[in-house]
């Protein structure tokens, strides 16, 4: 005779219970608090801007970009409406740098507002003006278009932080007289800067002249090789590290907004007499901001294999590799806008070195003594 199990009351009371969690476990994963990510913070928005030395293909971008990467700048989009265009090295290739164009057809064709609603950027780095200059264009209206681009990119991003390149030297064969008109126009660059900077939206103005030889950093006297890939990257990583660092500002009046000009200055190397095996040489920092500058260090690159290994006017640190950083004395640390210090030097060289060059860079800081 077949006998029913019958259930305990332990069992009996196990049953509810699965049951009752089988109920609410799909109402406790509902209700139970998801971990978030906070978001990540939105990448700073380069723009490259100007003509073939900037895009075509314009790898000092690839140089710069690597030399960003590698000292630990991360959140940092190069952007631009034309893709990359080789280099033979990874990095963000994305520019503004449209070959042939010249930036007065630029201004007067409006053709930059489409390009920024495209790309939006925090910053732009703009080597521009080189076609305009071998026209002949006239340095009032190449600066000119210069002060309606930047009005542009005022419109775009009200806080936008502008460097501006002193163009690299030029010497076409087809134009005598393109190496002066380079040097006329460039000229003109620091004083159009101070009158266009502004508190909220700085131009800053970055010497790519001086130290660039178009002997032996171009193919052609005018587009740079590799070495002229170097040393252009190597003269737009100081400040533009500084307008990094600086931050993007929330908006007017907010948290976080610097509030002023970021303190910029210009270098230029100038030899002052050679020998077998040296030289002396002079580096006079300009302060190029529309605020005086409380303190300068200029960044000495000897070409060559030179060193530098005395100073005068200044205060010398030297890296292995031979790069020479020199800051302020006391007494010479303060420049007023578009004032200047000079500090000379004594510099090493193999006896097979040829003529000295040096590339140099400088920044503001806090004044020495």
């Amino acid at each position: 005779m077949h006998r029913t199990p019958h259930s305990s009351p332990h069992l009996r009371v196990m049953s509810v219970l699965g049951l009752l969690t089988a109920l609410l476990l799909p109402l406790g994963m509902a209700l139970a608090p998801r971990a978030t990510a906070a978001p990540a913070a939105d990448p700073v928005r380069v723009m490259p801007l100007g003509d073939s030395i900037t895009g075509s293909p314009g790898c000092w971008r690839a140089v710069l970009w690597n030399r960003l990467v590698n000292s630990g700048y991360k959140d940092i989009d190069f952007v631009g409406t034309l893709p990359p265009q080789g280099c033979g090295q990874a990095h963000d290739g994305d520019n503004e740098g449209h070959g042939g164009e010249l930036v007065t057809n630029v201004a007067d064709r409006n053709l930059l507002p489409g390009r920024l609603a495209s790309t939006l950027p925090d910053i732009v780095v703009m080597h521009f003006g080189t076609n305009d200059v071998w026209s002949g264009i006239s340095p009032d209206r190449i600066l000119a278009a210069y002060t309606t681009l930047v009005a542009q990119m005022r419109a775009s991003n009200p806080d936008m932080r502008i460097l501006v390149a002193q163009l690299i030297p030029m010497n076409p064969s087809s134009c005598a007289a393109c190496a002066q008109r380079v040097v006329d126009f460039n000229a003109r660059i620091p004083g159009w800067a101070r009158a266009t900077g502004t508190d909220r939206s700085p131009v800053t103005v970055v010497d790519q002249w001086t130290g660039f030889s178009t002997a032996t950093d171009t193919y052609d006297g005018v587009h740079p090789n590799a070495s002229g890939d170097d040393k252009i990257a190597a003269r737009w990583f100081p400040p533009l590290t500084a307008a990094l660092d600086a931050g993007v500002p929330p908006g007017p009046g907010g948290p976080g907004d610097p509030g002023g000009d970021p303190v910029a200055c210009t270098a230029r190397f100038r030899a002052v007499s050679t020998w077998q095996g040296g030289y002396q040489g002079e580096v006079t920092v300009t302060n190029s901001s529309a605020s005086a500058v409380p303190g300068w260090t200029a960044t000495v690159v000897p070409a060559n294999g030179a060193r530098l290994s005395q100073v005068w006017n200044g205060a010398l640190t030297t890296a292995a590799d031979g790069t020479a950083t020199v800051t302020n004395v006391a007494w010479n640390g303060t420049l007023a806008p578009g004032a200047s210090a000079t500090f000379g030097f004594v510099a090493s060289a193999p006896a097979t070195s040829g003529t000295p060059a040096a590339t140099v860079t400088c920044a503001g800081g806090a004044a020495a003594g």
